[in-house]
């Protein structure tokens, strides 16, 4: 198995030479701080991921969960990883101080999970999951939700969940049916079922914290009517004792992949004796869910990359190992084969890996970091960080979904029959990534959410804050002869994006929502090429700085493939920029208006 599954020189030149995150130091939140301790996170999590979480990785993926009387068994490794999640911090990493936090920016820990994830996706999301209940109790819990969960979960001794997907709801959550029956104003009687939770039944922790959405009764219809609940597993009698919640598992659902993260269906209230704490205000329920569910999206995103990456290091290591062939200028069949590495269809497929992986990853970074600046104490800065966060959360979750199915399957490519096999790790990493483009609102949802609520909300703020974002590294790399070509191509690629914007709203402004939101999709993917062009643009950037800088001696090699791989993304991938526009720009409804019968 390939040892390498991450870069961390990327990760410290997408932080500190590209997003200049030593500057968040400024903002009162996070002044404890310094690079120093950024590096020593940083690292400490690479040390985590080699030693604990990569062994484990095949060993999980061939002895999944298994479901016995209501339980569900996971691997031993589960529990001991929690406890040391726990222990060190990693589950209360950003939460405050005064919470048993750390302060740490949320894209340090987002680099530390893109490693995890990198190492072991099914082990790194037991403690995140966790992470994003307990703060999401934090955040809008009374004092006694946070005194009576909140301990338990940081510690890693307690497992936090969100259980929103109902059997007959799926993703339209105005749909769900689960009810919530007063005893008090604070506690309710809960029933119903939920399915497809992450890590909602299992034996690697001492008790589970669901994030559970329900309607109270007489609660009005939609999702105006939604309220959240924490439910526990169990919870605590009059002596202080935790006694059964009336929280049935009634079984795991067998996976493509991510097979080491159980995947289950719980039934609240087959008894009439679950009992759900109301967190926040009656019928508010899914605005809170939306901080959880909208950090979550930046995860599965990250998790995506992270697997690509595990991907893109073990095919260019057997690239490098592999002798076949030779030289097609050579016709001498006694020459010796060459490494398949020399081919320029491999080197063509590793430069498309790690593009999309490295391109992806910094947008997840860019996100994480408008995420920190909403802690700042400048209200405009808040502001505009809050916009491009938005804006960008659907395109940051989707594109490394999507285009990490395509990476890992180039990485699978280049093994030939052996990434078939499951002697080498493709062939798991393929399984894993695919569920990313499902996880957390499908890349449908993620398209209509983009161009139905993002691009036109605040009369087109977002979209404006975006484009002059964009603007800026357009006027810094034409200062850069290597780059100005590509600050061209940028222009462009920008310029196309805001007409189809327009030509898409002057639809919807018409009262055509069908025809408005039809080809969704096809616009996410639009706005993402556009996105990690950007992205890859700022590396160059940096890389073409690094490289003039009259101080530290730069990694030479380093920044010339960063360059390359810029040059690869813009000349290789970019083009689909063109095809799309023309299709977001024609007239005919041809997915509106098909008939059902037609397809047989």
């Amino acid at each position: 198995m390939a040892q390498k599954f991450a870069s961390l020189q990327n990760i410290h030149f997408l932080l500190y030479d590209v997003f200049k995150v030593q500057s968040l130091n400024e903002i009162p939140y996070f002044e404890e701080h310094s690079r120093e301790t950024f590096d020593l996170v940083t690292q400490t999590a690479l040390r985590i991921s080699s030693e604990t979480l990569h062994p484990h990785l095949s060993e999980m993926d061939k002895n999944p969960p298994c479901y016995q009387n209501s339980e569900v068994l996971v691997h031993p490794m589960v529990r001991a990883f929690m406890k040391e999640s726990g222990a060190g911090g990693w589950i209360s990493a950003n939460a405050p101080f005064d919470s048993g936090g750390q302060q740490l920016p949320f894209c340090i820990t987002t680099s530390c999970y893109f490693l995890f994830a990198a190492a072991n996706y099914s082990a790194s999301v037991y403690p995140l999951l966790t992470s994003g209940a307990a703060h999401l109790i934090e955040s809008f819990g009374s004092d006694f939700l946070k005194e009576t969960f909140i301990p338990g979960m940081y510690s890693g001794e307690w497992q936090g969940t969100m259980a929103l997907t109902e059997p007959q709801a799926g993703s339209s959550l105005a749909d769900i049916t689960t009810r919530a029956v007063p005893i008090d104003s604070q506690t309710y009687r809960i029933k119903g079922q939920k399915v497809f939770i992450s890590a909602g039944e299992h034996n690697g922790v001492d008790n589970i914290v669901h994030l559970l959405l329900a309607r109270i009764e007489n609660a009005p219809a939609g999702t105006k009517g939604i309220s959240l609940f924490v439910v526990p597993k169990r919870r605590h009698d009059s002596r202080g004792d935790l006694v059964s919640n009336d929280v049935l598992c009634s079984g795991v659902y067998h996976k493509l992949g991510y097979k080491g993260a159980p995947i289950t269906h719980l039934i609240f209230g087959d008894n009439d004796d679950c009992i759900g704490y109301l967190v926040g205000e009656p019928n508010k329920g899914l605005s809170y869910m939306f901080q959880m569910m909208n950090e979550a999206r930046l995860e599965v995103g990250t998790g995506a990359a992270a697997i690509a990456s595990a991907a893109y290091y073990a095919s260019l290591e057997y690239s490098r190992q592999r002798a076949q062939g030779r030289h097609v200028s050579c016709k001498a069949p006694s020459t010796a084969p060459v490494q398949i590495i020399e081919h320029a269809d491999v080197k063509r497929m590793l430069l498309f890996q790690k593009a999309i992986v490295e391109g992806s990853l910094s947008l997840i970074l860019q996100c994480s970091v408008y995420h920190d600046r909403l802690r700042s104490e400048s209200h405009d800065d808040k502001k505009k960080a809050g916009l491009l966060l938005d804006l960008l959360t659907p395109i940051a979750k989707t594109f490394p979904s999507e285009m990490g199915i395509l990476s890992v399957s180039a990485g699978l490519q280049i093994l030939g029959g052996y990434g078939y096999c499951d002697e080498f790790p493709l062939e798991q990493l393929y399984r894993d990534v695919r569920i990313h483009p499902i996880h957390e609102g499908t890349t449908g949802i993620q398209g209509i959410d983009l161009l139905g609520r993002k691009v036109l909300g605040e009369n087109g703020a977002a979209m404006m804050a975006f484009m002059g974002e964009v603007g800026i590294a357009i006027n810094k790399a034409s200062s850069y002869s290597e780059l100005k070509p590509y600050s061209d191509r940028m222009k462009l690629a920008l310029e196309k994006l805001g007409v189809v914007t327009m030509k898409l709203a002057s639809i919807a402004g018409k009262g055509q929502p069908e025809q408005f939101l039809a080809d969704a999709t096809l616009y996410l993917e639009l706005f993402g090429l556009v996105a990690i062009s950007w992205q890859w643009l700022l590396q160059g950037i940096a890389a073409c700085e690094a490289l003039s800088s009259s101080g530290q001696e730069p990694d030479s090699i380093f920044c010339q493939s960063k360059i390359h791989t810029m040059k690869y993304f813009f000349h290789y991938e970019t083009g689909k920029i063109d095809h799309l526009s023309e299709r977001l720009l024609e007239d005919n409804d041809i997915t509106v208006n098909v008939p059902g019968d037609l397809f047989i």
